[in-house]
């Protein structure tokens, strides 16, 4: 089979950011056994070298220029509002838009070059034409619910602007209706995001009325790469803490400043020696300034994470905001190193509870991130028994092998 797969995010090196992560490892994956054409665009970082290397993982790479940059002050977000709000894409959308890319894609579905296209990430949706849903197979790989995202910020209070939340939330509603319409099938990473696209697609339709094609909904979690983060070899005890993850993130940021403000410093209460480690490319200043915190190390981007994560004697990812199942957890998991995390950065695993193997330990509000890493700090044992337990939950569901396998079948049609 030939596969389309458009990606507006240059997926490669794989360890660049959770979006590329998912992208490369899924169509290595699928090159294997089919014929994949990659459209992707090039950002001011990307080098040479790197798409030599892209190159060689497909049948055919196409690589197009970043879109002009976009107009900033008070002038630019009225412009981009207005945009919104008369062509009902969201202005991230738009700024990502390759005309030079769409032009190619349209021409090779237009030659009958390609029996699917997959649209790794919502953004890249602006690329597929309604009427292609008839003749071939389309599929949106979405992450997450932009829709359902800005909601549970507003819900939360995590909103950095809640006025302009509360406007876009109606915008993006409609807008996620509109292209889920477009498409043969949608691909969410946790059944919680499936079950809120169901709840939005299932309301009163486009038009007023629930008249509109629903397509199926499949959720295939991340993966992670075992010889990229390979068990410990040890534990290295003590009192230190590590949270990874890209730092001009929103969801990120707010953990990491969560973390850090909150958290660490009833902690160092207990334990006047914890510390704590972020680790993450493009740290934005907010997240800077957390380094100059007693016990904060901010250290950016780093060739390796797993040697980090093994360095740590717990893994905390207090996210608050952001759907989706998250590589970080999944990556520590794999490492060995004990995980503390909310219900966001434990959705879609089963990290155990009840009757079930205890994996990780769930907090959501401060005292319990305390107590819960405070009981790993002080118990050999049940570090070993979670660090054990969830390299083996890894291994048995979340290789790249066994998530590849389970979105290669949506093509077997």
């Amino acid at each position: 089979m030939q596969i389309l797969m458009l990606s507006s995010t240059f997926p490669y090196p794989p360890s660049r950011g959770g979006t590329q992560v998912r992208t490369f490892n899924l169509l290595q994956y699928l090159s294997r056994r089919h014929d994949v054409i990659l459209g992707t665009v090039r950002s001011p970082d990307v080098t040479d070298a790197q798409i030599d290397a892209l190159r060689g993982q497909v049948t055919e790479l196409a690589v197009f220029e970043t879109p002009g940059t976009v107009s900033t002050g008070i002038t630019g977000k009225i412009r981009r509002f207005s945009q919104f709000l008369l062509s009902g894409t969201p202005p991230n959308v738009l700024s990502s838009y390759s005309q030079a890319m769409q032009n190619w894609a349209d021409n090779l579905v237009i030659a009958g070059k390609c029996d699917a296209v997959t649209c790794e990430h919502s953004v890249n949706e602006i690329y597929v034409r309604p009427e292609w849903r008839q003749k071939l197979l389309t599929v949106a790989n979405i992450h997450s619910s932009v829709w359902g995202t800005c909601r549970e910020m507003l819900a939360t209070g995590t909103s950095q602007n809640p006025l302009r939340d509360r406007l876009n939330l109606p915008l993006l509603a409609r807008y996620e209706k509109r292209y889920c319409t477009k498409f043969s099938r949608i691909v969410a990473t946790t059944s919680t995001d499936k079950q809120q696209l169901l709840e939005l697609l299932s309301s009163e339709g486009l038009g007023g009325k629930a008249d509109f094609f629903v397509p199926p909904i499949d959720v295939i979690p991340n993966g992670v790469d075992l010889a990229e983060f390979p068990y410990r070899a040890i534990d290295p005890g003590g009192h230190t803490l590590i949270f990874a993850g890209a730092m001009n993130n929103l969801p990120n940021i707010d953990a990491a400043r969560f973390l850090s403000l909150q958290v660490l410093p009833k902690l160092q209460q207990r334990y006047p020696d914890a510390t704590l480690t972020l680790v993450g490319t493009s740290p934005v200043p907010e997240v800077l300034a957390l380094g100059k915190l007693p016990g904060i190390q901010v250290v950016g981007r780093v060739q390796r994470v797993a040697e980090y994560l093994h360095q740590a004697a717990v893994c905390v990812v207090p996210m608050r905001i952001g759907f989706g199942i998250k590589n970080k957890t999944l990556e520590a998991m794999a490492a060995g190193t004990p995980v503390v995390a909310s219900d966001r950065g434990l959705e879609g695993l089963a990290a155990g509870g009840g009757l079930s193997p205890t994996r990780a330990l769930r907090a959501n509000e401060v005292q319990e991130y305390v107590e819960a890493i405070t009981s790993l700090f002080e118990n050999y044992q049940l570090r070993q028994e979670l660090s054990l337990r969830a390299r083996s939950l890894v291994e048995s569901q979340y290789t790249w092998d066994i998530i590849g396998r389970q979105y290669d079948r949506l093509f077997q049609f």
